[in-house]
């Protein structure tokens, strides 16, 4: 698919690209890249294979910027991300893409923008926009679950969801890199080395820049967010632990006189009065309460109960 950069994109053929004056944007295939890539007067040899695209970055050449992007799905971050490369000059933005997401992100801007300064900088910077637009309420949903897991570890719920934590900063740590790789791209395309971009347009990448930094921050704020649930709790887990512990201790405490007067009492030495004596077991299960009972008041007076 051809496009022109008009007030918004128009799309034409093939043969009305090669006779426009104007920027254009070029969505094609890998093989067809292979086959046509000299009618695009780049001046490049890019030998592209989608086996070998694993992150998004770009490439300063004499007299052109190529590079690839690596997008995670948003929806499932495990399966496999979006690859798709592109070579671009001061002309225009040749997309080489087998996986549909360019040609999926450039309808959208077909439909729903229309620019009053059209340029090749505006289109990169609503096409590198929508690759992020649903980022921000991405973190917000992220956060409110996260919320929820909190509550659920300060309830003392059994049921708390490792696995889902995990998930959750899995995905969190692939859109971070993601982020950074975007970064170093924006960087590449606002330093201009040849002179493609108008400078009055370098703004939109600074735009964009700054608006991935905000996206950047955010999903350190959230990785360190999981990272205090987990310890929040193990904390708590600790704290159930020391509980128990107190409890068994509390109660090898108070049996221990019990357990002294027991093994005194049964060694049956022949002149024990105690053995004959008509008031010896009564007074006996006497004090074995009041030693229970004194221990009780003792450990609630020191709160350890």
């Amino acid at each position: 698919m051809y496009y022109t950069i008009c007030e918004s994109l128009r799309e034409v053929s093939k043969d009305e690209l090669q006779n426009t004056q104007g920027q254009y944007v070029a969505i094609i295939s890998f093989d067809e890249w292979n086959r046509s890539r000299d009618s695009f007067e780049m001046g490049i040899d890019l030998d592209l294979n989608l086996s070998e695209i694993y992150t998004t970055k770009a490439e300063v050449n004499y007299d052109s910027l190529t590079g690839s992007f690596s997008i995670p799905n948003r929806e499932d971050f495990s399966k496999e991300d979006y690859k798709f490369a592109f070579a671009l000059d001061e002309k225009g933005i040749v997309f080489i893409d087998d996986s549909g997401k360019a040609e999926e992100i450039i309808k959208v801007i077909g439909s729903t923008k229309k620019w009053k300064l059209p340029s090749l900088e505006r289109f990169i910077y609503d096409f590198l926009d929508q690759i992020v637009i649903g980022d921000l309420r991405l973190m917000e949903k992220y956060e409110f679950e996260l919320d929820s897991i909190e509550q659920m570890i300060m309830n003392g719920d059994e049921k708390f969801p490792s696995s889902r934590l995990n998930e959750i900063r899995n995905d969190i740590r692939d859109l971070r890199i993601h982020y950074e790789q975007l970064m170093d791209l924006g960087q590449e395309l606002e330093e201009n080395e040849n002179n493609f971009f108008k400078q009055e347009n370098l703004r939109y990448f600074r735009l964009f820049l700054n608006r991935i930094a905000r996206l950047h921050d955010n999903s350190t704020s959230l990785r360190d967010y999981t990272m205090q649930l987990r310890d929040l709790y193990k904390a708590h887990i600790d704290i159930k632990q020391n509980r128990i512990m107190t409890v068994l201790t509390v109660v090898t405490t108070i049996f221990m006189p019990l357990t002294l007067i027991v093994g005194w009492y049964g060694m049956n030495f022949r002149f024990m009065p105690e053995l004959e004596w008509r008031w010896g077991y009564p007074v006996v299960i006497a004090v074995s309460v009041v030693i229970v009972a004194a221990s009780l008041m003792f450990f609630k007076k020191k709160k350890w109960l």
